[in-house]
């Protein structure tokens, strides 16, 4: 997987992948520029995931062409934090001995300080979705890849982590490719929306409205119908 152009962060060309006599993707072409917010709605089985596991480089495409920045990180809907290791060494997997302060800094931005000596067994859902989300940005990410992230966590701690990542990715400004079924969640964070639908590209939308937006506010409301119609699920014009 190449490099792409110098203001983009992921460039896909032609992509198509198969499994078996299924066709998950089909002619994919999208360009992704760096520093932006970009999400991917699509009902289950649509190859959102499928998508997502390419650009991370752990599925290779049938057709096409994949060019994505060298740096790339994933959050997963589980933490997937190693027991018998504690909190700063997980974040700093991987990494020399002399990360551990860039570590311990990862995690004071996640809000976590202090917790480096915490075994992950100690910890509630939400501060276990901050060391991996710590652990993401402390690899200084040019793609930060989230697959449904928060879909695990409750109502209240999934709006804080909303939050949380809305103000990380804003200061650290890597691209971010969002996975998520919530079409609140993909409008309040994403600079640009698509839907993926049977394998292909149904909509791709400039999200242009200022932050922090307002959920019950007329144009998010526009937004989200024009999602949920290209989702499948009709909803009343006001």
């Amino acid at each position: 997987m190449s490099e792409p152009a110098r203001d983009l962060a992921v460039r896909i060309s032609g992509l198509s992948k198969a499994f078996g006599a299924k066709t998950v993707l089909s002619g994919i072409d999208l360009s992704i520029r760096r520093g932006e917010f970009f999400a991917l709605l699509g009902p289950s089985g649509t190859g959102k995931t499928t998508l997502l596991r390419i650009l991370a480089g752990l599925d290779l495409p049938d057709e096409g062409t994949v060019l994505a920045a060298p740096r790339r990180t994933t959050v997963y809907q589980e933490p997937r934090l190693i027991p018998a290791r504690r909190v700063l060494a997980n974040v700093t997997l991987g990494l020399p001995s002399s990360a551990r302060e860039a570590g311990r800094r990862a995690l004071a931005e996640v809000g976590l300080d202090g917790y480096g000596g915490a075994w992950p067994a100690t910890l509630s859902g939400g501060e276990a979705q901050r060391v991996a989300l710590a652990r993401a940005l402390v690899r200084d990410p040019e793609v930060l890849l989230l697959d449904e992230p928060f879909a695990a966590l409750d109502a209240l701690t999934r709006l804080q982590m909303q939050e949380l990542v809305a103000e990380l990715c804003a200061r650290h400004r890597p691209a971010v490719v969002l996975v998520t079924h919530d079409v609140d969640e993909a409008v309040r964070l994403a600079d640009r929306v698509v839907v993926l639908r049977e394998g292909a590209l149904a909509v791709d939308r400039t999200i242009d409205l200022p932050h922090p937006r307002d959920r019950d506010s007329p144009p998010f409301a526009e937004y989200r119908r024009l999602f949920l119609n290209h989702l499948g699920v009709v909803t009343a014009s006001h």
